[in-house]
């Protein structure tokens, strides 16, 4: 059994952390190497690092910035936004980062997974994606969440595994940043139909929520942004509360 992950999420915007509500609405959310400083002290697990417009605006991941928040944790750093690829893939992760995070570069040019993992290993391939309910399914979006592609959640992940990911990031589009919880439903259908982990992403608002993502669904990592940048719930409170539920962490 993989003891479950506490996961912050460093939306990032012009150099600046970010966060918003349903992929809009965006507002503030500090410095980057300020809020990743703060992570390692509190426990957290991992970092997710977003670029979240490079994709729209056509432009590199912010690789200078990747270098100095690499220079400040100690614990494994996803990096996203922007990654067309291998040789982006690559500029990344000489960068400092452990993990390259895919997209909309994946949906568009599947390939892409089986080549970056084909040089840096399954474990360095994260597939993020953005998956919103409508018309009685769930479907994948692109573009931080603005082009709809008519695939499936479920046929994509299942693809993305075949390719050589070895990690799905799922965010419900429906669930984001309304603190109204998880999307237990696809998280549970998603992490039962593949063998590889899942992060959940999207609707974390209280430490219940965690426990409920946690106890019915097999998702091994939570993550979360707003309720950590802003303090609402410190890591190492979510943490012991968790460990007094009786769910192993890491």
């Amino acid at each position: 059994m993989l003891k479950k992950r506490i996961i912050p999420c460093l939306d990032i915007k012009d150099g600046r952390t970010v966060k918003g509500i349903n992929f809009i609405d965006i507002k503030d959310a500090g410095d980057p190497i300020e809020l990743a400083k703060k992570y390692i002290v509190e426990g957290a697990d991992e970092l997710v690092f977003l670029d979240i417009t490079a994709t729209n605006e056509k432009r590199k991941t912010l690789a200078e910035l990747v270098v100095k928040i690499a220079k400040e944790i100690n614990i494994p750093f996803t990096v996203g936004g922007g990654i067309n690829t291998v040789e982006d893939a690559a500029t990344i992760i000489k960068a400092g980062a452990d993990k390259i995070s895919v997209n909309s570069s994946a949906v568009k040019n599947p390939v892409l997974i089986k080549e970056i993992a084909g040089r840096f290993g399954s474990q360095a391939v994260v597939v993020a994606v953005d998956t919103k309910f409508e018309n009685n399914d769930w479907y994948v979006y692109v573009n931080g969440g603005k082009i709809a592609t008519g695939i499936t959640t479920i046929e994509w992940v299942k693809q993305a595994e075949q390719l050589g990911a070895g990690e799905i990031l799922l965010t419900s589009m429906n669930n984001d940043g309304t603190k109204q919880g998880f999307a237990i439903e696809i998280t549970n259908t998603v992490s039962s139909a593949i063998n590889i982990p899942v992060i959940a992403s999207g609707g974390a608002g209280t430490k219940e929520h965690f426990k409920t993502l946690f106890e019915n669904t097999k998702a091994t990592g939570a993550l979360a942004a707003s309720i950590f940048h802003f303090g609402e719930i410190p890591i190492p409170v979510l943490k012991q509360y968790l460990k007094e539920q009786n769910i192993q962490i890491r």
